[in-house]
């Protein structure tokens, strides 16, 4: 694969699907507006994919998506940014909504329904809204994406207030259902983060906080769901993840707020508290059971020496903050 800049595919006159060329007099407006788009371009040197071998094929996919994390490490600074905001949102009782149509608005549904088996979150805390409602989970509903009507109408019903947080996503970033819920949300006073893979797009200037993933031409043109897709995926993890770390959902790297709701997680949760206090299987499971499964207060329990009601009262007091309990209780 070429490793081309993408963003320079925009200013070559000699693209086939250049509206500035002359032979591509008066177009619709609706199709002028794709043209300029580095997700629609055709890659002219696969012109011929479904004539080459399959492993060949595969290995051109491949290559492809190396150049997905790369393109989301030139994004990481506003990302953070975008992080910290949301953080100090949902630290005061704000709620997180991902807002998009297709394919990103699955991947904000997947991204929040993750999160209370997870970091245990509360029913409504991260949520994800998509373009034609749940059934656009399973079934396209590609019209719903440009009903903007509706996207004001879903955050309404939310009951947005400005202490929320509203991303939207959209692999052209000018997907009318996110950029409509991100201007809903910025005139409501709620935070907004934009979630885009063109540069200088509408959602990114509706939002407050841009992000924008240039990943190029996908290798079936127009196909978002691949490099796009994965771009977006990666970006919606780094944001709910790095949120909950900075809201206090785990210690280190340990997921000590995980909601132990089936046998692998319950053994999980086992296995973090013993990771975390080096305390024998036996003294653990007793610990667990006092505390109805629930890590936090079972790490502390057996780190301090108290009664699982005791450890209870003081995560409350640290804001539910494991290492802050850890230390306010060494502190005497």
């Amino acid at each position: 694969m070429s490793g081309a800049d993408p963003r320079a595919q925009l200013d070559n006159p000699d693209r086939l699907d250049n509206p500035d060329r002359p032979d591509r007099p008066d177009r619709p407006d609706r199709l002028d507006g794709l043209d300029h788009l580095a997700t629609e371009a055709a890659r002219p040197d696969l012109a011929e994919l479904d004539l080459l071998p399959t492993e060949r094929i595969a290995e051109l996919m491949n290559e492809g998506d190396t150049a997905v994390p790369l393109a989301v490490a030139g994004q990481v600074p506003r990302i953070a940014a975008a992080v910290d905001a949301i953080a100090e949102r949902m630290a005061r009782g704000g709620r997180l909504v991902y807002a998009g149509a297709g394919t990103a608005g699955r991947l904000g549904v997947l991204d929040a329904s993750e999160c209370p088996p997870t970091f245990n979150t509360a029913p409504g805390q991260v949520t994800g809204m998509i373009a034609g409602g749940p059934q656009a989970l399973v079934t396209s509903a590609e019209g719903a994406e440009d009903d903007a009507d509706a996207a004001r109408a879903d955050l309404e019903e939310f009951g947005l207030t400005a202490d929320d947080c509203v991303v939207g996503v959209s692999a052209s970033g000018r997907t009318p259902y996110a950029v409509a819920a991100v201007e809903y949300a910025r005139a409501a006073g709620a935070l907004t983060v934009g979630v885009a893979c063109n540069p200088d797009s509408p959602l990114a200037a509706a939002a407050e906080h841009p992000v924008e993933v240039v990943v190029g031409p996908e290798l079936v043109a127009g196909s978002t769901r691949l490099k796009a897709g994965t771009a977006q995926k990666l970006v919606l993890n780094m944001l709910s993840t790095i949120t909950m770390v900075r809201l206090g959902k785990t210690y280190g790297n340990l997921m000590v707020d995980v909601r132990a709701s089936n046998e692998k997680l319950r053994a999980r949760a086992h296995r973090i508290v013993v990771q975390a206090t080096g305390a024998p299987d036996a003294e653990v499971a007793d610990v667990l059971k006092a505390t109805g499964g629930e890590v936090k207060p079972a790490v502390l329990a057996l780190a301090v020496g108290v009664d699982a009601a005791t450890a209870a009262r003081l995560l409350e007091e640290a804001g539910g903050h494991l290492r802050q309990a850890l230390n306010a209780a060494a502190r005497g």
